[in-house]
């Protein structure tokens, strides 16, 4: 497979055409019949997939830079380029994202809609602002699609949300938007600073990480800016209030969308941006302390509260907070086990808090509600979605066997050496996710058939299964053989450490004599 892509050039067109194919199908869907855009859109989210897929064996695990690398002057009077290219750190991300794009298209499958149209070529507009955060190798293109992401997103929060979706949707936007000025700000604040000590003016990641040392006197106030943008986004503690909003008002797709691949942009530019432009503040002490402890504030807190939620999808928006959490560990764990398993929890999260929307949303069209106490012994008028359902709480919570497991364990052994109490602490977390999600999933699928309004709930359709099904597979592909997608971000994980193990704290570094 890989010298057939090697043999049609694929890793010389493969980002352009991720990047391209969905904008340039939104005015086709725009313009299209209502009957026939939902089908435009499928069909161009399975061409996304088909083609991203053949990343995954294109790909080189055994070079630890860029690849698939693109580097074009744009506007050359400001050092901006189209730059771009793909390694580990990044591949698990697009192809998580274009794997989930059919199944979110298809699994916003509704009745025809005049308004559909507009819906579906947004999704399209989030595919390329989503890849385009995670394959940007320039600064100015970077922000480019970090906030060509908060318009669709609005409007379909806006549009097609519940209830408060103007205020959830304008509380995004808000939140989001102030932390990326201050990161804007920061951006030509050090290609002012190295173009002028270097004369040469450029938005090029590698430019301004080979000159990152020219930034240093101005490292504190420059990482506090990136670090707000990214804290925002994925959410952090205590920058996690705007996501509980926004996902109890989004509609299905913009709440997958939201869980699968928008948190990850910050935990991904904290490990791209933040920590290896400035290491020496990252992950000096107080620094690290400071954000591991607000990352175990929040995976404590977010499962305290999500223990309490009537609503079933803020629940999970909870959990997300606790989830991402682990990630943020994970990095400033700043080991290679660490930072595969902040990766692996990234992509865990992804599958399991996916499919678990997606779930809630099938319930929801048939119940037309979220809250827990008006369900109830689902499981003998739906067997298949609380089978489904179990199984993805499993994954969630992180049971042996399925895909959670391997990141959460992961970034607990690789966290303990600089971190044990809070290592011990995020521990017990195990113990309170399963409390809230086995909890829940007792009182909506296992208690008694009391309300006589879900006796009539039908159970998941051919197309629902075809959603759910390919989520079921890989949670259990990932926790059972996790192997292949370790050693394709093993070598990105183990020269982001090499890289910034310098400014590590003497008492935080490998023991030399250790195995790797």
């Amino acid at each position: 497979m890989a010298a057939l892509l090697a043999a049609i050039g694929y890793e010389h067109w493969i980002i352009h055409v991720l990047l391209a194919l969905p904008i340039l199908a939104m005015p086709v869907i725009l313009f299209a019949p209502a009957r026939a855009a939902r089908y435009i859109a499928f069909v161009v989210a399975l061409m996304e997939m088909v083609l991203g897929i053949g990343l995954w064996w294109a790909f080189d695990p055994t070079r630890s830079g860029m690849q698939f690398v693109t580097d074009v002057t744009w506007m050359s009077r400001f050092g901006i380029g189209y730059r771009v290219g793909i390694d580990g750190l990044s591949l698990l991300l697009v192809l998580l994202s274009v794997i989930m794009l059919p199944l979110v298209v298809w699994g916003s499958w509704r009745g025809i809609d005049q308004k559909q149209r507009g819906f579906y070529a947004l999704i399209m507009a989030l595919n390329t602002g989503m890849l385009g955060v995670f394959v940007a190798t320039d600064l100015f293109l970077f922000y480019m699609f970090w906030e060509m992401l908060l318009i669709p997103m609005y409007f379909m929060i806006g549009i097609w949300g519940s209830a408060n979706r103007i205020y959830a949707a304008t509380k995004f936007v808000i939140y989001t938007f102030v932390g990326s000025f201050m990161m804007l700000v920061a951006i030509i604040w050090m290609v002012a600073v190295v173009g002028k000590a270097t004369g040469q003016y450029s938005f090029a990641y590698d430019n301004l990480l080979d000159h990152a040392n020219l930034l240093r006197p101005w490292g504190g106030w420059l990482f506090t800016a990136f670090a707000l943008a990214f804290a925002v986004k994925v959410p952090l503690f205590p920058f996690h209030t705007w996501l509980p909003d926004a996902h109890t008002e989004a509609p299905t797709a913009g709440s997958v969308d939201l869980a699968v691949i928008l948190l990850k942009m910050g935990t991904y530019g904290f490990l791209r941006f933040a920590i290896p432009f400035f290491p020496m503040f990252a992950l000096s002490k107080t620094t690290g302390m400071v954000i591991a402890t607000l990352s175990v504030i929040g995976i404590v807190y977010a499962a305290l509260v999500a223990m309490v939620q009537p609503d079933l999808k803020r629940l999970i928006a909870y959990s997300s907070v606790s989830h991402l959490g682990f990630v943020m560990l994970g990095i400033w764990g700043s080991t290679v086990e660490s930072v595969q398993g902040a990766i692996m929890v990234m992509v865990s999260h992804g599958l399991s808090t996916g499919a678990l929307f997606f779930m809630i949303g099938m319930l929801y069209e048939r119940r037309h509600t979220r809250k827990i106490a008006d369900y109830g012994g689902l499981a003998r008028v739906t067997p298949l979605l609380a089978t489904a359902f179990v199984i993805t709480a499993f994954s969630s919570i992180g049971l042996p066997g399925l895909n959670g497991f391997v990141g959460e364990f992961l970034v607990l052994l690789g966290s303990f050496g600089r971190y044990p109490w809070l290592v011990a602490i995020a521990a017990t977390v195990v113990v309170f996710s399963a409390a809230y999600m086995l909890w829940s999933t007792q009182r909506v699928f296992f208690n008694r058939l009391t309300n006589p309004l879900n006796e009539g709930i039908g159970d998941l359709n051919l197309r629902e299964l075809a959603v759910i099904g390919p989520l079921i597979a890989a949670m259990i592909w990932v926790g059972l053989y996790p192997a292949p997608l370790l050693r394709r971000t093993e070598g990105a994980a183990r020269h982001y450490v090499e890289m910034v193990t310098p400014a590590l704290p003497p008492a935080a570094l490998p023991d030399p004599g250790a195995q790797p």
